[in-house]
């Protein structure tokens, strides 16, 4: 089964023959009749067509779990790679919803709310300048010892993970 939260749910491999007369695949439509088929998702899949919307690793044959989110069947590193290592703000540490904007610095993943200055407390939002330091957010004027790091301020990075936007 496969959850748009941080569990790694299963992909079943079943055995088809017998009872899997008439099944039809999820990814392509198509009549199962293939000697294994995966379930995932409450839906059956032949093994060839359970895959990343990433990098197109068959799921059934890469591991026993898989991701999904934001319409996205995912393998584990993409998950990781475009939702954070825990598919969790990095200031709260609350889930981040599928179809919620977030804001990206270094690798960590934010709600919008929660993109402040860890001086200040003000927001950040999408056209401001920020510093990134040892782990921490600095809008532009508070940024420890001042000035701009390395001369050029970090641009401020927004993604939305939504199912009509291309993210891979």
């Amino acid at each position: 089964m496969v959850n748009s939260r941080v569990e790694a749910p299963t992909v079943a491999v079943m055995g088809g023959g017998g009872g899997t007369a008439g099944r039809s695949c999820a990814g392509c439509g198509g009549r199962i009749a293939d000697r294994f088929l995966l379930f995932s998702m409450e839906q059956y899949w032949h093994t060839r067509c359970l895959k990343c919307s990433c990098c197109h690793a068959q799921l059934g044959e890469y591991s026993s779990t898989c991701y999904s989110k934001g319409g996205m069947i995912l393998c584990k590193n993409d998950y990781i790679r475009l939702f954070g290592h825990s598919g969790a703000c990095s200031a709260c540490g609350q889930s981040i919803p599928a179809s919620e904007m977030v804001m990206r610095a270094q690798g960590n993943v934010y709600h919008l709310k929660c993109f402040t200055c860890a001086t200040c407390r003000n927001r950040l939002v999408p056209g401001d300048r920020f510093h990134y330091v040892n782990g921490t957010i600095f809008c532009e004027h508070d940024r420890p010892g001042g000035g701009l790091l390395s001369g050029h301020p970090t641009p401020l990075q927004t993604n939305s993970m939504m199912s009509d936007q291309k993210v891979c």
